[in-house]
């Protein structure tokens, strides 16, 4: 299969180690992947603001670049949630896109992983967050599921449910009550007795990060296709 990769603004940014560990999972995957370099923001930002037109400026650059025939593909609940869910609120058309796990598994029926080898050993005990976005998409235990094909025992968290508190500019605005909300979220993953918190999207790791170097826990983070990454040269 031919896909188109939709990377993020976080990951351009600060996560570029995500794009890569994106590429290697789906060319194992038996995918071939374009990477179109005009890309830049799907217009979430402004949407989110009100400001629908420019939105709805940013969203039209955005289907410009993914154009072509390939299914878009994102390792972010949110971007893919703003293609699917946001642009026809603009009046707008999107490519059919995926978020990485719905491709995966619903498309590509990936039933082991990696797929050469051996099944995996144990890789330790981990917790795993559930993006907003990914409910919003209802993405379920997909990205769980994967982790779990990979040899990672996911623990049960408190409130598992809870939001991270990041929440995009609601961080800036309401900063005492994001880093609440994360706080509170993090003392979750601890108590679970997981020394690594993964995620699916980059907005919810970069603002927990933060929280664990601000507040000194002992906590890893890693976006789940990293660690899918990581199995295929384990």
């Amino acid at each position: 299969m031919r896909v188109s990769l939709m990377l993020t603004c976080l990951c351009d940014a600060f996560y570029g180690e995500v794009g890569i560990a994106t590429t290697r999972v789906l060319e194992h995957a038996g995918c071939q992947v374009e990477f179109p370099e005009s890309q830049t923001c799907c217009g979430q930002p402004p949407f989110n603001a009100g400001d629908w037109p420019s939105a709805k400026s940013v969203a039209g650059r955005c289907l410009a670049a993914f154009a072509g025939q390939c299914p878009v593909v994102t390792p972010s609940a949110s971007c893919a949630a703003m293609l699917r869910d946001g642009y026809p609120m603009l009046g707008l058309n999107p490519p059919k896109v995926f978020e990485l796990s719905e491709l995966l598994l619903d498309e590509l029926r990936i039933d082991r992983w990696p797929l050469n080898g051996s099944s995996q050993a144990s890789k330790g005990a981990a917790a795993f967050h559930r993006a907003c976005h990914g409910r919003a998409l209802g993405l379920g235990d997909r990205q769980e599921r994967l982790l779990k094909l990979a040899g990672w025992e996911l623990v049960a968290l408190a409130q598992e449910e809870q939001c991270c508190g990041f929440g995009g500019a609601f961080s800036a605005t309401h900063g005492a009550l994001s880093s609440g909300i994360g706080v509170e979220k993090l003392r979750h993953v601890v108590e679970s007795g997981a020394e690594l918190l993964a995620s699916g999207d980059m907005g919810c790791l970069m603002h927990l990060q933060g929280l664990i170097e601000r507040h000194n826990f002992s906590l890893r983070t890693a976006h789940y296709c990293e660690l899918l990454a990581e199995a295929i040269s384990a």
